[in-house]
C-alpha cells in the first residue's frame, strides 16, 4: 500500500542517518565495607556504650584525632627504644639483659597487634590489653625505666575501657610509675612523686576532652545533616501544597468559567430551541429568529470551547500513559470513527532515554490531531499511519496517508484561506519548541508529514520552509 511503502522509506532513510546509541551507564564503584586497618591507626568503631569516644570513630570524621593516634604510637615505640638503650648503657652484662631484651621485644610485638583487635572493648581487645599491661609491669619491675612508657599506655586504656575502668588503669599505672621514679633515685623525692600524677592527670584529660570535642562535632555534623534533610523535606511538602492549591484554584477558575459561559449559553441554546419548536407554525419568522439567535451563542460557545482547549492539556495524556499511549488511543479512535472509510494505525520506533517534557508531549499530540483532522477533510484517503521515532537528539513524529495529496510549494498559498490554519497551527507549535516541520507530497502519491522536536533546548527557528 501507498501509506505502508511510504512510512518505510522514511523510516529507512532515517535509520542510515541516525544510530541509536544503547549507553550502559558504568555501575557506581561500591563503597564497600569500609577499609581494612592498616598500621597503627586503629580500625573504625563506633563509641562504647557509656564510655570515652572510641578513636576509631573520630578517624574518619577528625584529622586531629588521627594526628594524635599517630604521635602516641611512635611516642610508645621512641620511649620504649630510649628505654632499652638506656639499660643496656647502664647495665651491660647482668643476667637479667636477655630478659629485658625479650620483654621488649614482645612489649613491642604486642602492641602492634592491637590495631587489629580494634577499639571496641570486646573480650580479645580486653585480653590484649591486661597481657600488654602485664608483660609492662613485668619489664618496669626489672628495670624502672620503662616506666614512662605509661603515657601511651594510659591512652590505649582511655580508648578502649570504659571510663571508670580507664581511669582505675590510669591510677594503677600511675602508681607504678610513681613507685620506679623512687626507686631509680634510691630515696623519697616529692618531684618524683607529684609529677607523675599530674603528668597523667593532664594527659587524661586532654585526651578525653579531645575525644569529646570530636563527639560533639560529630553530633553536631549529623544534626546539621538531619536539619537539611528536614529543610529539603518540607520544601518538598510545600512545593507538592502549593501544587495541589494551584490545581484547585485552576479547577475553581475553569468551572466558574464554563458555568458562566459554555453553561450559560447552551441553557440559553435549549431555551431558544424550545421556543423555537413551539412558535414553528403559527409564526415561523420568529421561530426562524429564535435559531439564528441560537446559531450565535452557539458560534461564541465554539470560540470559548476553543480557548479552553488551548489553554488544557490533552485529555489523553491527562489519562496517563504518555505520549505512546495517546497516539494509540487517538488511532483507534479515528479509525472507529471512519467507520470503514479510514484506518489509522500508530507506530513507535526507539525508546527515550528520558520521559519527554508534558509540552512536548502535548505538542505533538496536538499535531497529529491537526494532521488527522486535514486527512479526513481534504486527503480523501483510505489509510493513514503515525510513527514516533525516539532519536539520540530528537524525536520525530511522523503523520503518513494514500490520500490524493498536493504540491508543497503551493500550501502556502493555501493556508491564507479562512479554513486553512492545520499546517500555519503546527508550525506554530514547532516553533515554540525549537522543532522544524517537513512536508512530502506530490498529487496523487499521498502526503507525510514530518515534525521533530529537538530533546535539548534550542532557540526557535526564525521561519520554516517546506522543501519545494
Amino acid at each position: 500500500m501507498a501509506v505502508s511503502v511510504q512510512v518505510s522509506r522514511i523510516a529507512g532513510a532515517r535509520s542510515e542517518r541516525y544510530e541509536v546509541k544503547h549507553r550502559t551507564t558504568p555501575s557506581a564503584p561500591g563503597t564497600g565495607a569500609g577499609r581494612a586497618a592498616g598500621g597503627f591507626g586503629g580500625t573504625g568503631a563506633a563509641r562504647p556504650r557509656g564510655g570515652f569516644p572510641a578513636v576509631g570513630a573520630a578517624r574518619g570524621d577528625d584529622p586531629d584525632a588521627r594526628w594524635l593516634t599517630l604521635l602516641m604510637h611512635a611516642a610508645f615505640f621512641l620511649l620504649l627504644g630510649a628505654s632499652l638503650t638506656r639499660f643496656l648503657l647502664r647495665h651491660p652484662g647482668e643476667a637479667r639483659t636477655p630478659w629485658i631484651i625479650a620483654l621488649s621485644v614482645a612489649l613491642a610485638v604486642l602492641y602492634v597487634l592491637g590495631p587489629v583487635l580494634g577499639s571496641r572493648p570486646t573480650p580479645r581487645s580486653l585480653l590484649w590489653l591486661g597481657v600488654l599491661v602485664a608483660v609492662w609491669m613485668v619489664v618496669v619491675v626489672l628495670a624502672p625505666s620503662f616506666a614512662w612508657c605509661a603515657v601511651p599506655l594510659f591512652f590505649t586504656g582511655l580508648r578502649i575501657l570504659p571510663p571508670r575502668a580507664a581511669l582505675a588503669l590510669v591510677a594503677l599505672l600511675t602508681l607504678f610509675v610513681v613507685a620506679a621514679q623512687l626507686r631509680l633515685a634510691r630515696g623519697f623525692d616529692p618531684n618524683l612523686a607529684l609529677a607523675p600524677p599530674a603528668v597523667a592527670a593532664i594527659a587524661t584529660a586532654v585526651f578525653v576532652h579531645m575525644r569529646r570535642q570530636a563527639e560533639r562535632q560529630r553530633e553536631l555534623s549529623e544534626r546539621q545533616r538531619q536539619l537539611i534533610d528536614d529543610l529539603l523535606r518540607t520544601r518538598r511538602e510545600l512545593a507538592a501544597t502549593e501544587r495541589r492549591e494551584g490545581t484547585l484554584a485552576e479547577r475553581q477558575r475553569l468551572s466558574m468559567e464554563i458555568h458562566d459561559t459554555l453553561a450559560q449559553g447552551l441553557s440559553s441554546q435549549q431555551m431558544l430551541l424550545q421556543a423555537a419548536d413551539r412558535t414553528w407554525d403559527a409564526d415561523p419568522v420568529t421561530a426562524r429568529r429564535h435559531v439564528r439567535t441560537a446559531t450565535g451563542i452557539a458560534e461564541r460557545n465554539l470560540a470559548e470551547a476553543r480557548r479552553f482547549v488551548h489553554d488544557l492539556a490533552p485529555a489523553d495524556l491527562a489519562e496517563g500513559g504518555g505520549l505512546e499511549a495517546a497516539l494509540h488511543a487517538l488511532a483507534a479512535r479515528e479509525t472507529a470513527q471512519g467507520q470503514g472509510r479510514l484506518t489509522v494505525r500508530c507506530h513507535v520506533e526507539g525508546e527515550g532515554h528520558a520521559p519527554l517534557p508534558a509540552r512536548t508531549q502535548s505538542a505533538l499530540l496536538r499535531i497529529a490531531q491537526g494532521a488527522l483532522a486535514n486527512v479526513k477533510e481534504h486527503a480523501h484517503a483510505t489509510e493513514a499511519a503515525l510513527t514516533l521515532t525516539h532519536l539520540d537528539d530528537r524525536v520525530v513524529l511522523d503523520i503518513a496517508d494514500n490520500g490524493r495529496g498536493f504540491t508543497p510549494a503551493g500550501s502556502t498559498r493555501a493556508t491564507g484561506s479562512v479554513r486553512g490554519h492545520g499546517l500555519p497551527a503546527i508550525r506554530a507549535r514547532l516553533s515554540q519548541l525549537g522543532g522544524t516541520l517537513t512536508i512530502e507530497s506530490a498529487p496523487g502519491e499521498g502526503t507525510v508529514l514530518s515534525a521533530a522536536v529537538p530533546l535539548t533546548p534550542a532557540t526557535p527557528p526564525a521561519a520554516t520552509k517546506d522543501p519545494g
